[in-house]
């Protein structure tokens, strides 16, 4: 069964929400330029709410090991996701909570996140200026051998209406959404959410 991760959750509120319509992971951003970004006494009460019902997970970018390590100590998410071009070396470092966003343009792109260790890897849209989040696409078919090769989580402008197409297509082992379920930028829409679950689980 291809899991679903919502990111972007901005509030308790929210969090249990997401988590209650059949999310099995939700996103907290840390990454000062975004619009969903929150903050540390916020994420750890986000994580005390959901409980174990959804894995947590931190989203950051820019930052040094040893503060990614307090950031995780600080709040207790379950592991971080790590944009902005992280190197081999950080991510190793972090093993087994963390695994690297790679934003997926061309070939060497996929090279790139192939080269990132760990068990998972995320790839997004490749969106000049932007980390993620943009809510554009990109052209799946460059993803689909390393879905079968690594436990790859397939981001960038899935909605509900694309979601089983990209499934079909990609077979990746998660799927994460966070413009596509939103009200306005950083506003997530249950209704939005209970669609895009109910889409997944339809392709299974």
């Amino acid at each position: 069964m291809t899991r679903i991760k919502v990111c972007g959750l901005r509030s308790v509120h929210e969090a249990v929400a997401c988590a209650e319509a059949g999310a099995d992971a939700l996103g907290v951003n840390f990454v000062p330029s975004s619009v969903r970004r929150i903050d540390v006494p916020t994420a750890a009460a986000i994580v005390r709410a959901v409980g174990g019902r959804a894995l947590v997970v931190g989203v950051v970018a820019g930052m040094t090991v040893e503060a990614m390590h307090a950031l995780r100590d600080a709040t207790a998410v379950g592991c971080l996701q790590v944009h902005g071009q992280p190197r081999p070396e950080d991510i190793l470092a972090l093993l087994p909570h963390a695994y690297a966003a790679v934003r997926i343009g061309d070939q060497p792109d996929v090279a790139y996140a192939e080269a990132m260790p760990g068990e998972y890897v995320m790839v997004d849209a490749k969106v000049d200026g932007a980390l993620g989040g943009t809510g554009h696409v990109f052209d799946w078919s460059l993803v689909v051998g390393l879905a079968q090769r690594r436990k790859m989580v397939l981001a960038g402008g899935l909605t509900a209406d694309n979601v089983a197409n990209a499934i079909r297509q990609v077979r990746p082992w998660c799927v994460d959404v966070a413009s596509g379920v939103e009200s306005s930028p950083g506003v997530k829409d249950v209704v939005k959410v209970r669609a895009f679950v109910n889409a997944v689980r339809q392709v299974g």
